[in-house]
């Protein structure tokens, strides 16, 4: 029989007053991790013993954030930083992975910064069908989350690999037949510094420096248009063509990424690089800006404190190792077969994820 409860009828909660740490000084070494109900989760690892909470596979909990109500199920040994979280465990009569399942099907966007759990949260109803049905649609949905989690930790090992490899065979500098030369003499350029342009609702997409990750370009994250009689004007010294890079100046500094859609304006603090000739191969410059050894001289010449940030003056003057054509050809079709690989799999993550989300509404409708 199909009956409608309170989350507060189905869930206690605990403060995290005991289990707060009390240093912040985290390191990998340590065991216990530190968490967060935020989209974070964790912050670091600490040495404390005292006032650990003890979950684990056959007793988890679910954090949940009183303030942004985002929540995550944990089934391992943990301390918390916040004390604006809950820890809630089952009361008797209910599968608490089906609550967990059914809790994710809420959809509130706390429209003040306030506790959310007593007065809000907590008296949202959830279907709750007989501890048989739970069990059944559990376990329905346990096999699309493994499925989900495994995916994720195969993207997580290949872009350690892609990593890897990639570092090892941009580590050139000093080796025969490889040469030292700056981005200033090796490319065209275009760091716009002018007025920043009249946004409007439909247009050019512009591509801030927001947009720009670590090996592409988000065009979900930040969405500005400018008008079409400003692009032209905006973009004077050079429009993108697909395949340039793109290297962001400032917040943040040093995210790479290569034009794909050639039907886009640039922002202030992205610079624009195009190979002056056939010498330098375009994607091999975005993995050469992208990996350790360029990284690290940036970081080294980039200032500034909590933000760092380069004059574009100064990064035209830095220096990357180029080999020959033939070499970078081959290091690249390398690394492109890598990030195949991870996009193959983000495909199937993706897939797998609105697949899980359809049986999910689909389960816990009852209709």
């Amino acid at each position: 029989m199909l009956e409608w409860k309170k989350l507060g009828e189905c869930l206690d909660y605990e403060q995290p007053t005991q289990y707060l740490v009390k240093s912040t000084d985290y390191n990998d070494s340590y065991d216990t991790p530190v968490l967060t109900a935020g989209q974070s989760l964790l912050l670091g690892y600490t040495n404390e013993t005292e006032g650990v909470f003890e979950a684990s596979k056959e007793n988890p909990t679910i954090i949940f954030d009183d303030f942004t109500t985002s929540f995550h199920w944990i089934d391992y040994c943990f301390k918390v930083k916040s004390s604006a979280m809950k820890m809630l465990k089952p009361k008797a009569g209910v599968n608490f992975r089906y609550v967990y399942y059914a809790m994710c099907g809420i959809r509130f966007e706390p429209a003040q910064h306030q506790r959310h759990w007593i007065s809000k949260y907590s008296q949202f109803e959830i279907p709750v069908p007989s501890i048989a049905e739970q069990t059944r649609i559990v376990g329905i949905l346990d096999t699309f989350t493994a499925a989900i989690d495994n995916l994720k930790q195969q993207i997580a090992q290949r872009r350690k690999q892609y990593e890897h490899y990639r570092d090892q065979l941009l580590d050139l500098e000093g080796k025969e037949g490889v040469e030292m030369k700056t981005l200033g003499d090796l490319c065209d350029y275009v760091d716009y510094r002018g007025k920043t342009p009249r946004k409007v609702e439909r247009g050019v997409f512009l591509v801030t420096a927001k947009n720009i990750r670590k090996g592409f370009i988000d065009y979900c994250n930040s969405k500005e248009y400018i008008a079409e009689e400003d692009y032209a004007t905006v973009m004077r010294r050079g429009l993108p063509k697909i395949g340039d890079v793109l290297i962001t100046t400032e917040a943040p500094c040093g995210n790479v990424a290569q034009i794909d859609n050639e039907n886009v304006a640039l922002a202030q603090r992205v610079i624009k690089y195009r190979p002056k000739d056939l010498s330098l191969n375009s994607s091999y410059l975005k993995f050469i800006l992208l990996g350790e050894y360029f990284q690290t001289k940036l970081d080294k010449e980039a200032t500034g404190g909590t933000v760092k940030g380069i004059k574009g003056s100064k990064l035209h003057k830095m220096t990357i190792p180029v080999p020959s054509i033939t070499e970078q050809q081959r290091i690249v079709s390398i690394l492109d077969t890598f990030e195949q690989s991870i996009a193959n799999l983000e495909q199937q993550l993706a897939q797998r994820e609105r697949q899980y989300e359809f049986y999910r509404n689909k389960l816990l409708t009852f209709e």
